[in-house]
């Protein structure tokens, strides 16, 4: 099939998929005497199980690695559940990250009054100063 058959099926780009090509993600596609990249189902199903891995929170790094050990001719089963871990425990730190950042943004809404309304205050005084020291200058 074509790449926008491709498309259409996997729900990817035509620019995506040619990355996914270009840095090794699907294996290098077959091409029909035109020129032209002809898909086959092992072709989708390698684009398909990149696109999973990457909504999945896979960096492309990490997932061109976990291909090469899938793709060798021997068990690496081990290597790539650590791998799978690795980027596991690298989503629960951003997770973690970012739950922390949202607890902090909800305290300053719950605390705007008594918090944000005199940082501000505060922060508009230095900028009065500012401006008043640099017009002396002038």
């Amino acid at each position: 099939m074509n790449i926008k058959k491709a498309c259409k099926i996997t729900g990817v780009s035509a620019d995506t998929i040619r990355y996914y090509e270009k840095v090794g993600l699907v294996p290098p596609i077959d091409r029909k005497d035109s020129g032209v990249r002809d898909l086959d189902q092992r072709i989708i199903r390698r684009i398909n199980f990149a696109r999973q891995m990457r909504s999945a929170g896979m960096s492309v790094e990490a997932l061109q690695k976990y291909i090469r050990l899938f793709d060798a001719n021997e068990d690496n089963t081990q290597q790539q559940i650590a791998l799978l871990q690795e980027q596991l425990e690298l989503m629960e730190e951003k997770r973690d990250d970012l739950q922390a950042a949202i607890d902090h943004l909800r305290w300053k809404l719950n605390n705007y009054d008594s918090h944000m309304s005199t940082t501000e205050e505060e922060l508009r005084a230095l900028e009065r100063e500012h401006k008043t020291n640099h017009s002396k200058l002038d």
